[in-house]
């Protein structure tokens, strides 16, 4: 009878695939009573204002299916967001799509354009999604570093691994894990590159909200080359401090985002209703979102200022929420052995930037996240004044 009952063997797709350095660094960080500035999320409540829509939102009885593209008000807030910060229409019906996150979003919007034998280009580091996405759609990637230490595009090596196979890129900035913001004239170099080719962009824009130091977001939607082939991809988990809600949305002329939903509605269909009616009622006022620059910017300072005089070295921080240091006047270690070590023997938990890197690449820099309380934050600031 127990010959009856076997699981057959399954040969991985991932055959290389570990636990994620996050879920390791977490891990650690709890069994050591660390300060967790490893994993980027806040540890602070979103704005009430806000669990109170969705909570009335429930209590109207708006808890069935809705449709498949997001409920017709949020898509309206969206487009009516974007025509306002960026200056691009974008049509509620036919070009905005709500999401069940980010992620979602983007390997959505990988699988609905990349075939088998598809290039797409990305730029490392980059966030831990990208890659598997592309693989599992069939497509090959193409790694192309940005700067070292400066984390800006490198538009040379970007033109040379333009082929005629290249399918898309998948840019990002705000960025993650580095914290660099794309400008303008970045921008505009991109879109003179691709302007003669076919290559689609998906522009991973989450952090959209978060630029710092009076400068503006350069979004995709503001330029009307890249816009044409861009799918956008925005997070309001990151911009309302509510990351375990997943939900986002996308951004794309009408063919894509008839490409975009076709794979949408066979991946998860629709998305939580309760939420999308709330954060609709939300979104009648822009000013919390106008004012999270200036959130996040004095948490930025409050973090470089407690670690002005330490031995790390504070590369810049023009948006997102993360800080990324130098550790060579600290440590020999390498960049996972060090964060090992920082959150065991100095109880503060970050994130190795070689994790976000294909071939490991060790630069020796580290990344913390700032989307904390001040008690917090100041709680591994004395920690790290050992350093």
């Amino acid at each position: 009878m127990n010959a009856l009952v076997r699981t057959p063997p399954i040969a991985t797709k991932f055959p290389t695939m570990g636990t994620t350095i996050f879920t390791v660094m977490s891990a650690l960080a709890t069994e050591r009573n660390a300060v967790n500035l490893g994993q980027g999320f806040p540890d602070f409540e979103c704005d009430p204002k806000l669990t109170e829509a969705v909570t009335e939102a429930m209590r109207k009885g708006l808890n069935q299916y809705p449709p498949m593209t997001g409920i017709t008000p949020l898509r309206e807030a969206v487009a009516a967001k974007i025509e306002a910060v960026y200056g691009r229409r974008y049509d509620p019906v036919s070009e905005i799509t709500i999401t069940a996150g980010a992620t979602q979003a983007i390997i959505t919007a990988v699988l609905a354009i990349v075939k088998p034998g598809d290039e797409v280009i990305v730029l490392e580091p980059c966030y831990d999604s990208y890659v598997p996405n592309i693989e599992l759609a069939g497509g090959k990637v193409v790694r192309v570093p940005l700067v070292p230490h400066s984390f800006r595009p490198d538009f040379a090596k970007i033109a040379a691994a333009l082929t005629p196979r290249t399918r898309a890129i998948l840019i990002n900035s705000p960025h993650n894990p580095s914290g660099t913001v794309w400008t303008r004239e970045e921008m505009l170099q991109l879109q003179d590159l691709l302007a003669p080719t076919d290559v689609f962009v998906i522009s991973d824009e989450v952090y959209e909200h978060m630029v710092f130091d009076g400068q503006p977001h350069q979004s995709a939607a503001r330029f009307p080359g890249l816009a044409a082939r861009s799918i956008i991809v925005s997070s309001f988990g990151k911009t309302y401090h509510v990351t375990g809600w997943k939900v986002g949305y996308v951004a794309a002329p009408a063919p894509l985002s008839a490409e975009f939903r076709k794979v949408h509605q066979f991946n998860v269909f629709t998305v939580n209703t309760p939420m999308q009616f709330g954060l609709a009622a939300y979104m009648a006022s822009p000013e919390p979102y106008l004012q999270l620059p200036a959130f996040y910017q004095r948490k930025r300072d409050l973090f470089r200022a407690g670690l002005a005089n330490s031995r790390l070295k504070l590369l810049p921080s023009e948006g997102t929420y993360f800080q990324c240091v130098d550790i060579a006047e600290v440590s020999d270690l390498s960049e996972a052995e060090f964060c090992k070590w920082l959150t065991t023997e100095i109880g503060v938990a970050a994130i190795p930037l070689s994790a976000f890197y294909g071939d490991g690449f060790d630069q020796r820099v580290v990344r913390f996240c700032f989307a904390k309380k001040d008690e917090t934050l100041r709680a591994a600031l004395e920690r790290l004044a050992k350093l």
